[in-house]
């Protein structure tokens, strides 16, 4: 076999690029399918390397349609043949069971789009070599990777991706319609579709600057009380982080949260703001009198003139809870309005938070007439 072998590089030296390429091919399927003692075996994988340095793509070609999906193919060859030519590396890259996940993410690391195209497109992609490509991959490849059933995808990578490429309208849409998409990354989107409309030059020309910012922001606080209403329970302390960290726990959005009684977020917002314990948080919302509620929400650091009325929503919501014929978010907010009429309009931090109750006061008589109507239709 040796005297065959060295036969053959000389051979390889005169013969023609397609005779090269036949005879690559045949090598490496016999290297795969022949039982060869180690001799054999060490001087048909040397004749496999020396074709790795041939001038001409196809041979190299030929040998990796030959070798690359099998298990047992030589690791030194395969990790050469992924750094070819794309038309040659798309073997290896993509059907080698040989390439571990240091060697994908090295490569998606250092490679071209290319290269980070194939890892994505892999049968079985692992949560590291995901990771890696949320972190590098441009937009193509990152939808080749969200596309791909097989691809195991971390919610840290998803939000990743949400951080990095959440205002591409294709990835975006991708992710929402995971049911593994963290909180956090689906109020990420929100904020990325929120930032698309301010941008938009016909709705600023059309409403102005100011009031379009305005819009945004109450969509945006309305997306993210429905995200926290959905969500398990387990999420939710990592939800309220992120938005504590994005200073979006805001009196207003608080506020919100509560009339529409999003009672585990609101907890967990309390306790994140106060340091107060959670088993405490949740006795004084539940059962606490006026002064102890009032101290809570001062130690969550609401000031006192807007700390009364979270107080009193906090005593209607406790009422409107023990009764299921009225809505729970008209309730609060209409006697809320009633309790503060005088206050509505004023130009301070109090008179803004009642601005937003009014609202959220209108938009839910608005939902309960269209329910009248289409209830009396029927």
């Amino acid at each position: 076999m040796v005297v065959i072998i060295e036969a053959f590089l000389r051979w390889v030296e005169t013969a023609k690029t397609a005779d090269r390429a036949v005879a690559a091919s045949a090598l490496g399927r016999v290297y795969l399918k022949s039982e060869m003692s180690d001799e054999r075996r060490d001087a048909a994988e040397k004749a496999m390397i020396y074709l790795l340095d041939d001038p001409s793509p196809r041979v190299r070609l030929a040998l990796a349609e030959a070798i690359a999906w099998a298990p047992h193919a030589p690791r030194n060859i395969i990790l050469s043949l992924a750094e070819d030519q794309p038309e040659i590396a798309c073997h290896a890259v993509t059907c080698s069971p040989i390439l571990t996940d240091a060697d994908l993410v090295d490569l998606a690391a250092r490679g071209s789009g290319t290269t980070r195209m194939l890892i994505a497109a892999r049968a079985h992609v692992t949560r590291p070599v995901s990771a890696a490509l949320a972190e590098v991959g441009d937009e193509d490849e990152v939808l080749c990777l969200l596309e791909n059933d097989g691809a195991s995808i971390s919610a840290q990578s998803l939000k990743r991706i949400a951080e990095r490429l959440g205002d591409v309208s294709d990835i975006r849409n991708l992710l929402l319609d995971r049911s593994d998409l963290p909180a956090d990354a689906r109020q990420l989107l929100t904020q990325h579709v929120s930032n698309a409309l301010v941008g938009l030059p016909l709705a600023l020309a059309a409403i102005g600057l100011q009031r379009l910012q305005r819009i945004s922001r109450e969509a945006t606080e309305a997306a993210i009380v429905s995200i926290a209403g959905d969500i398990a329970p387990i999420e939710v302390p990592d939800l309220v982080e992120h938005l504590r960290l994005n200073e979006r726990l805001t009196p207003s959005f608080l506020m919100h949260a509560l009339c529409c009684g999003k009672v585990e977020f609101f907890a967990c917002a309390i306790v994140n703001l106060s340091d107060c314990s959670d088993r405490r948080v949740r006795a004084i919302l539940a059962t606490g009198r006026m002064h102890a509620v009032r101290a809570l929400y001062e130690s969550a650091g609401l000031p006192r003139d807007i700390s009364i009325i979270f107080v009193e929503a906090t005593f209607l919501w406790r009422e409107a809870s023990r009764k299921t014929s009225a809505s729970l978010l008209g309730s609060i907010c209409g006697r809320l309005l009633q309790k503060f009429h005088n206050r509505v309009g004023q130009h301070d931090a109090v008179g803004e938070l009642l601005d937003m109750v009014e609202k959220l006061h209108v938009a839910e008589q608005r939902r309960s007439a269209r329910v009248y109507a289409s209830l009396a239709a029927a």
